[in-house]
């Protein structure tokens, strides 16, 4: 077996890289004075103005499209007609945003004050919810996206589920001005997307 040598060059090297890890640690550690870190600011800037956007886009507004019911694994053959009016859309706290809505399907019209979660997946809102009790319905879960002026996703409630997809109609909005929608990049005809314009 050879014999262990000492290299002096060799511990050198290694005292300077502990030495630069050290000092590398040191200027990197997280500003103790209260003052934000300018990326984590404009990243709340910016989720702040996608949670305003969502707010405005639906606060009124008017969801009209359809539904399928896909029981015991089987294709929906056949679209039924649903529309949501909602009221003042607004965000309490963290995931929570609160959702006064008049759902009208099949026979039923109902209005609810309904507390829902939404998480962001980049700029994209999704209702998430998991068997939340809903007066009327009983326990529902869905997954509801809205992006660029409509929305789309997936139902379950009991032994049934299937898919909703339609158009938001923003109360904002009239024919006049539909027509004037503002271009963005990426979209030719406008968008009532909460992304940032």
């Amino acid at each position: 077996m050879p014999a262990c040598r000492f290299r002096p060059h060799k511990l050198t090297r290694l005292i300077c890289v502990a030495i630069l890890l050290c000092v590398s640690a040191a200027t990197a550690e997280p500003n103790t004075n209260g003052a934000s870190h300018p990326s984590s600011t404009a990243t709340s800037d910016k989720q702040a103005k996608l949670e305003s956007a969502l707010a405005k886009m639906l606060s009124g507004a008017t969801l009209e499209g359809s539904f399928t019911v896909t029981d015991n694994g089987n294709i929906a053959d056949k679209l039924r007609k649903e529309k949501y009016t909602l009221g003042e859309v607004k965000k309490l706290t963290g995931d929570l945003w609160q959702i006064p809505a008049r759902i009208q399907y099949g026979e039923k019209d109902v209005t609810v004050p309904i507390v829902l979660p939404i998480k962001w997946a980049g700029d994209t809102p999704i209702v998430t919810v998991d068997s939340l009790p809903l007066p009327g319905f009983g326990a529902v879960s869905a997954r509801v996206m809205f992006f660029q002026g409509h929305y789309a996703g997936y139902w379950k409630h009991g032994e049934h589920g299937g898919h909703l997809f339609g158009i938001i109609h923003s109360a904002e909005k009239t024919p006049a001005n539909e027509s004037k929608a503002e271009l963005v990049p990426g979209n030719r005809h406008g968008s009532d997307s909460p992304g940032v314009k």
